[in-house]
């Protein structure tokens, strides 16, 4: 490539339309150098050039050590140069071209002259030339203060010139060397003060900052941030992530690994960081006390008033709070954790429901459960509901009653059922819902002829909005919930086939120091659940991981786990998929009722994400967050170890198991039994 007279900067200077950067095909580098003195022009000490080694920042050198970093180009400015503006005399831009080049350019608005120097104090400033005066005027610098010197607050550490002292540890964070922090030496900085769990990390929003130095980095120009966010979780090593570029609400991915150096705060223009921790850091003392049950509507029965039920509605419809004829007496205060908002949730008429139910006709019955049974009925303006009504003689319903609510109505997602609302009258207790036209995904896969109304496309659609759902359960929602009952059955349809996952009676949240739990009743449903809950009881997000695993076969195969029967081996759908996968024959796992729409590297890496959920040891499971980029992603997998429950199994007992079976087509159930 030839090269122009703007192919080189005039030492110190840089003049508009000249660039400041690398070719990264030739090493050919662009940069500015000091002079000795104002009146000296031979070469000084100070170098000022684009990091040939981070992404996007302009770094200032004396010698060989570095004294000031610009931070990361946003889209806008460089990070940590809040004073670079648009304005009337000059544009500017960080390029990155298709011919290998890297580089700072700027190009004048009008007939002002202006130029940008390094001086020999090793000052970068902009400048512009003031025609009455026949002199040049100042128009910014980029180091303005001593937060500007480079790790001025050392490793972890932020800088702010408006505290006193300047420097202090990022949140997390306490000082590695206390003496020396207290006798005002930063530079060995800040080291966590508890270490990072990677599988229960959690990230801290900083606003108004300079990013970090990029040394150690990754970036994409594509991803938004939530999935900046996935990618990071899903590395272990990663500590921070901001967005590329802040315009338009912002995009790309930039990521960071190892310590995090040279953060400032900053007055204007400052870039948001989100800083990985220990979930323990950010987890808030919760206190106990008394909270008064509120039931809006008319309550009789005692037998209602137990377990604990701690809800408190807030009906919309009613301008006071009230307890109807409940008597006195059953005005009750429970002991529960504190609860920072009320539950807040529409009260639906006892008659408002028998009215749309038909007087709860056999005809709409939809299915029946370990809560009670579920009707079908139509509101008077023409909404489709589906009204779950409590059994009178269930105890362990009610159980289900309060978790199902305490749970669900503070969950909002696109792939959860909506609850609609309550009726609580009389001796009646009944959970509202959106109607779900094409029932339960059960009703569909596990049927020869109706299977064969899900094709590829809408089967892979269905796995990934399943898994959305749980990774806004496990992740993204005011709860941290462990759903505990992932089946085929709770996974409802609406017209356009799109899942909704449901039945949350079973579901439990987790605090932010907490990433597993222990049970003596374990719950849920043979076939599904992990090998950790079903004999120690020990649950956690990795159990939901299991079920969604298991989850992803059977829609895959259109064949149950539990019961599955081969000619060749005595293998559960797991072992048979395993064995599969490792003769190279996955191929064969999937539902021949799906006709030709198959793609079939999507359904060979589908199956490959499937075994890496069901994965006997759950530190060996991917987290939700990376289950969903795997599925979307092209990156090489990892190898699935054995399957948890793998094994042969004894041929008269699955017979025996195959015909005393006889599931319900849209099975509400659970199974409740002891562990070993």
């Amino acid at each position: 490539m030839e090269k122009s007279r703007f192919d080189f900067p005039t030492s110190d200077t840089l003049l508009p339309g000249m660039k400041l950067g690398w070719n990264k095909l030739t090493g050919f580098n662009r940069h500015l150098t000091s002079w000795k003195s104002t009146q000296d022009p031979s070469q000084g000490n100070y170098t000022y050039e684009l990091d040939p080694k981070g992404y996007g920042e302009e770094i200032l050198k004396k010698g060989s050590v570095m004294v000031f970093r610009t931070g990361p180009w946003n889209g806008i400015r460089f990070s940590g140069v809040p004073y670079l503006s648009p304005n009337s005399i000059f544009t500017y831009n960080l390029v990155f071209d298709d011919h290998g080049e890297d580089y700072y350019i700027f190009e004048l608005l009008g007939s002002i002259y202006s130029r940008m120097s390094l001086n020999p104090d090793g000052r970068v400033q902009q400048y512009s030339w003031i025609v009455s005066t026949q002199t040049w005027g100042f128009l910014y610098q980029t180091q303005i203060d001593n937060c500007d010197n480079y790790a001025f607050c050392g490793p972890n550490g932020a800088c702010n010139s408006d505290s006193s002292p300047v420097c202090d540890c990022l949140k997390g964070f306490v000082p590695k060397s206390p003496k020396d922090w207290d006798v005002l030496d930063w530079s060995n900085g800040c080291v966590r003060k508890t270490p990072l769990n990677c599988s229960s990390d959690l990230f801290l929003k900083y606003s108004g900052v300079k990013l970090p130095s990029t040394e150690q980095f990754w970036f994409d120009r594509s991803m938004n941030l939530k999935e900046c966010e996935m990618v990071c979780l899903m590395n272990c090593s990663c500590t921070a992530y901001a967005n590329l570029d802040i315009r338009e609400g912002g995009s790309g991915c930039l990521l960071w690994f190892g310590n995090l150096i040279d953060i400032r705060n900053l007055p204007v223009n400052g870039q948001d960081i989100y800083i990985r921790m220990a979930a323990s850091e950010l987890a808030k003392a919760s206190e106990s006390k008394k909270v008064t049950i509120i039931l809006c509507g008319t309550l009789l029965s005692t037998g209602l008033l137990i377990l604990g039920i701690s809800l408190v509605f807030y009906c919309r419809k009613k301008k006071h709070r009230k307890y109807g004829k409940m008597s006195s007496s059953k005005k009750q205060d429970l002991e529960l954790p504190s609860k920072k908002e009320d539950l807040e949730l529409p009260l639906f008429d006892l008659a408002t429901v028998v009215c749309a139910t038909a007087n709860f006709s056999e005809n709409g019955k939809l299915g029946k459960g370990g809560f009670g049974t579920v009707f079908k009925g139509m509101l008077k303006d023409g909404q489709e509901i589906a009204v779950k009504r409590l059994s009178k003689h269930s105890s362990q319903g009610l159980d289900e009653f309060k978790n199902e609510v305490t749970h669900i109505v503070k969950l909002q997602h696109r792939s959860l059922v909506k609850l609609l609302g309550c009726c609580i009258q009389e001796d009646e207790m009944m959970l509202i819902y959106e109607f779900m036209p094409n029932k339960s995904l059960d009703f569909f896969i596990f049927d020869q002829r109706r299977s064969s109304l899900l094709d590829w496309p809408k089967r892979f659609d269905i796995i990934n909005g399943i898994a959305r759902g749980i990774l806004y359960l496990h992740q993204d929602s005011r709860l941290r919930v462990i759903h505990r009952d992932l089946k085929a059955a709770n996974i409802l349809l609406d017209s356009e086939f799109n899942p909704k996952i449901s039945d949350f009676g079973l579901a439990r949240s987790f605090g932010g120091i907490e990433t597993t739990a222990e049970t003596n009743k374990v719950v849920g449903t043979y076939g599904y659940i992990s090998p950790e809950y079903a004999t120690d009881g020990l649950y956690s997000i990795k159990s939901d991981v299991f079920s969604f695993g298991v989850l992803m076969l059977e829609i895959i195969s259109g064949k149950r786990n539990r019961g599955f029967f081969h000619a060749d081996h005595n293998l559960n759908l797991l072992g048979h998929a395993w064995k599969a996968h490792t003769e190279g024959r996955s191929i064969e796992l999937l539902d021949t009722s799906v006709g030709d729409s198959i793609n079939q590297h999507e359904v060979l890496r589908t199956i490959h994400v499937g075994l890496l959920c069901v994965q006997q040891n759950p530190q060996d499971r991917p987290s939700m967050s990376a289950a969903v980029l795997m599925l979307s992603g092209e990156g090489v997998l990892p190898q699935p170890q054995k399957p948890g429950f793998y094994g042969e199994r004894d041929p008269t007992e699955l017979q025996v198991r195959s015909s005393s079976q006889a599931c319900s087509v849209n099975k509400l159930s659970f199974s409740l039994f002891e562990p070993r």
